[in-house]
């Protein structure tokens, strides 16, 4: 099971991008190897429910890689303004809450990325978005497909969620590469209040 799981995931960094589109590491590698440079530039990552929860695993690693990065809603987050980026996570293209942070994000002058299963979907973040991170995988939102015998299928979004998983750990290895940033730098800034 754990194999046809891992297979289904693996298929998805296989699948042809649409012309306009660029691989989803090379977007985020590139936005993020920027905004290392520049001396005040934060991070700020937001999406709901279990892609929410990836979204936190990598704003974890991009803290533990020197950057300063922020969950949307935290109590401790600062207000966004130009320099900054926003991830921002909407697997089937459009949530209203979403379509608000963007919003804010971008009339504050901040950077848009939105990471997305759907990005032709017509939605308020798709119109914010300096860039669009296609991740074509399966959403909550898409209709499951008949199963097969002895097929496994991931439940409900769980495709799409476990693909940000894998992209999110190849955006922290390449950037700890581009940062020079080796594991034992990177243990040093993980809490010690567990």
């Amino acid at each position: 099971m754990a194999t046809q799981i891992c297979h289904q995931i693996q298929s998805i960094f296989s699948l042809p991008l649409p012309n306009n589109l660029s691989p989803p590491l090379d977007i985020l590698t590139t936005e993020l190897t920027a905004l290392s440079s520049s001396p005040c530039g934060r991070v700020f990552v937001y999406g709901v429910g279990r892609e929410g929860l990836m979204m936190k695993a990598l704003c974890m690693r991009l803290f533990h890689l020197g950057l300063s990065a922020h969950v949307v809603g935290d109590m401790t987050t600062p207000p966004i303004a130009p320099g900054d980026l926003l991830l921002a996570s909407a697997g089937p293209g459009d949530f209203s809450t979403v379509n608000a942070i963007c919003r804010v994000a971008k009339n504050a002058g901040a950077r848009v990325a939105l990471i997305t299963a759907k990005p032709d979907a017509e939605s308020e973040a798709r119109r914010c978005a300096d860039e669009v991170v296609f991740v074509p995988a399966q959403t909550m939102a898409d209709r499951e497909e008949e199963r097969r015998a002895g097929e496994v299928r991931l439940p409900m979004g769980s495709l799409y969620e476990g693909a940000l998983f894998v992209l999110f750990e190849m955006v922290v290895i390449k950037l700890a590469e581009v940062l020079r940033q080796h594991p034992a730098e990177m243990r040093v800034r993980h809490t010690n209040l567990e």
